[in-house]
């Protein structure tokens, strides 16, 4: 999760920076580069969290009935199937 996360925060992150510098022509205060990573992060977090999802049933090991997991397509499957695609999204409030 900590790869994609990165991969997708800090693009973002620089560009937002770079954005707000160009809209008020200065450089950035300390808060507003501290609120374009919070921006960042929320964003980056929501759309990971299925990875985190996936990867905590993988480590369970199997469902609530005791049903082995085989891989990540099955997770996936099974977890939309018997819970909903929201549930991909569960944390996210």
């Amino acid at each position: 999760r900590e790869i994609p996360f990165s991969a997708i925060q800090f693009p973002i992150y620089e560009r937002m920076k770079l954005a707000w510098k160009n809209a008020q022509d200065a450089p950035l205060a300390p808060w507003q580069a501290a609120a374009c990573g919070s921006i960042a992060g929320g964003f980056s977090a929501a759309v990971t969290t299925p990875l985190d999802v996936i990867k905590t049933r993988l480590m369970l090991g199997a469902d609530a009935e005791g049903v082995k997991y085989t891989g990540t397509v099955d997770v996936v499957q099974r977890v939309i199937k018997d819970e909903g695609a929201k549930k991909m999204f569960s944390g996210i409030q």
